[in-house]
């Protein structure tokens, strides 16, 4: 990658959002990636909260034998089967065998659902994510993910419009914390005005963010003409600098 997108990134993060948190990216890859991942455990593992160590500046790598939830093996892309019976977990159940998570109303909906979130493969056997800080010139970063309170999410959210007419420059589609951070913000890459996702709305990930946090996954296209319009737009105004101040 172009480090100077990095270094004008810092700077105007900066200085029109002070003191907040600087965003992680993930890029996938085949190569050995030395990471501090603990080996998985024999429980369950919201990769959610695996990711609070790299937001606070650690690099890591997963890959399908260190991811411990079959939910993110799959939004990852290291797994394209689902879990028996994988629609009743999401709805209602199996009385005796099975508890439902009540996300969808029933077994029906969620099998329809499905239809319209396809699996996909992983393009490498590893998927690395490190802090924006972190990277480096041979980095290929895919997607940028901001863990942000409301007053930056407006900001975000209103810089991702500033060169959109389409007033859905912003998509919040159902599905887990991994999704809304991975899965769907990669699928928008392939789109020659890819959207950005906001998310963490999922009921069992939230435990891993901060009451206040949402998240907001950007393409890394959109990221890059993000950045060169800081200075063109909104941001250098009196209404946002009312915002910021409170930051």
């Amino acid at each position: 990658m172009d480090l100077s997108i990095k270094t004008r990134f810092l700077d105007r993060w900066a200085a029109y959002f002070p003191g907040t948190e600087l965003p992680i990216v993930f890029s996938y890859t085949d190569q050995e990636i030395p990471s501090n991942t603990p080996p998985p455990g024999k429980r369950h593992h919201c990769i959610i909260c695996d990711l609070r160590p790299v937001r606070d500046g650690e690099t890591r790598a997963f890959d399908a034998g260190t991811i411990t939830c079959g939910g993110a093996k799959r939004y990852l892309g290291f797994e394209t089967e689902m879990r028996p019976n994988f629609a009743y977990f999401l709805s209602c159940g199996i009385p005796g065998e099975l508890e439902g998570e009540r996300y969808k109303r029933s077994p029906e909906l969620v099998e329809r659902y499905l239809e319209s979130q396809p699996a996909f493969e992983a393009p490498g056997r590893t998927i690395v994510f490190k802090r924006w800080d972190d990277l480096k010139a041979e980095d290929s970063p895919h997607v940028v993910i901001f863990f942000a309170t409301p007053d930056v999410l407006s900001g975000l959210f209103t810089l991702t419009n500033f060169d959109e007419e389409d007033p859905q420059a912003v998509i919040t589609p159902f599905g887990s914390g991994c999704s809304s951070i991975v899965y769907h913000p990669y699928q928008e890459l392939r789109s020659d005005r890819p959207r950005a996702v906001l998310g963490m709305f999922d009921v069992s990930a939230r435990p891993c963010v901060a009451p206040e946090i949402l998240t907001f996954a950007v393409p890394w296209p959109k990221v890059v003409d993000m950045v060169d319009q800081m200075e063109e737009s909104f941001l250098t105004t009196d209404a946002w600098r009312k915002v910021r101040a409170r930051l």
